[in-house]
């Protein structure tokens, strides 16, 4: 059994055991159900409304991961263009900074009277979240590079780009895929929150409809659905970060 399995394994024990000690704390200390609800509970509402909650994973995976793909993208470029141009990052990197101090919420309002209540809107709320950090550890990860590395490169004729994709992106992997780590819990924020503005379908949907029904149950379930959506896809960086950056990536 290779280590992903085993890791797999532990973490569906870890689950398990997580969910037996919530039931039993939940009947044994006689707590509330408009508190917290048993998690036996919690399950039957999928069991009921499987389709509804189905729907609304897919719709937010889908757009989490647009946004969470186009921030990265987007994100590396700045990174790049930053390292080899320093005066156009003292010029453009202040303005980044300051755009990140706008809340998410006053940000996805505006993005969703331009492009309405899309798809396309909510992946942009995504992308928002994501593509900062990732230009910042782009360029924390490039300026890391011992600059006798790159001499040495040069000495044997290396030309510029040959350096950058064959010395200085691989070694700036390792910071980059410490955003993205954080990215993939950022983007899913982003478009849930973007589907608080209005939409059919959607995890913040489905959070919004057992707010205003203050179904306690229904609450939890779409909490569920966020942990499941968030954790899948932050598992999904980390197996991609073990098998990219070997060298550096946490066993």
């Amino acid at each position: 059994m290779n280590a992903a399995a085993i890791a797999a394994l532990r973490l569906l024990g870890g689950v398990i055991l997580a969910g037996l000690v919530w039931e039993a704390a939940v009947v044994g200390f006689g707590i509330r159900p408009h508190l917290l609800p048993r998690l036996s509970e919690i399950l039957a509402a999928f069991a009921v409304t499987p389709g509804a909650y189905w729907a609304g994973l897919q719709r937010t995976a889908a757009e989490t991961l647009i946004g969470f793909a186009a921030g990265t993208a987007v994100g590396i470029m700045n990174g790049v263009i930053f390292f080899r141009a320093p005066l156009l990052r003292d010029m453009l990197l202040p303005v980044f900074i300051v755009s990140q101090t706008i809340p998410v919420i006053a940000f996805g309002a505006l993005v969703v009277m331009w492009f309405g209540n899309t798809l396309f809107a909510k992946a942009v709320i995504a992308f928002y979240l994501t593509f900062f950090p990732v230009t910042v550890n782009t360029l924390l990860g490039l300026n890391s590079v011992d600059p006798r590395q790159v001499a040495l490169l040069r000495s044997f004729g290396a030309s510029p780009r040959q350096i950058l994709f064959r010395l200085q992106l691989p070694m700036a992997l390792p910071q980059i895929f410490v955003a993205l780590r954080l990215g993939a819990s950022l983007s899913l924020v982003g478009a849930i929150v973007g589907e608080w503005f209005g939409d059919n379908t959607g995890i913040g949907v489905l959070l919004l409809q057992a707010m205003y029904n203050e179904s306690v149950v229904a609450l939890w379930a779409a909490i569920l659905c966020a942990a499941l959506l968030g954790t899948g896809f932050y598992a999904l960086v980390a197996w991609a970060e073990r098998r990219i950056v070997f060298w550096g990536a946490e066993q």
